[in-house]
């Protein structure tokens, strides 16, 4: 029985060493895609995240510095 398992196995090594590399293939080949996909959404988050900050950092640089600049845009109507 022993020597019926190895001759088949021996004489089949190279077709089985062969579907295991396909499978592998196909395997991190799913798993790259995931990987790009979750890649892509941490992306977009970044750059709102980035475009939040620099809007905020715009208006802060449009800010009235004193209470009398405050005062004076509040007369002008600017603010």
């Amino acid at each position: 029985m022993w020597t019926i398992i190895t001759n088949w196995f021996s004489s089949n090594m190279m077709r089985l060493i062969c579907w295991g590399a396909i499978a592998a293939s196909v395997t991190a080949i799913l798993l790259g895609a995931s990987q790009s996909g979750r890649t892509a959404e941490r992306y977009d988050q970044l750059k709102k995240i980035v475009e939040v900050k620099d809007a905020q950092l715009h208006a802060t640089m449009d800010a009235p510095r004193t209470r009398d600049d405050l005062v004076k845009r509040l007369q002008d109507g600017k603010f």
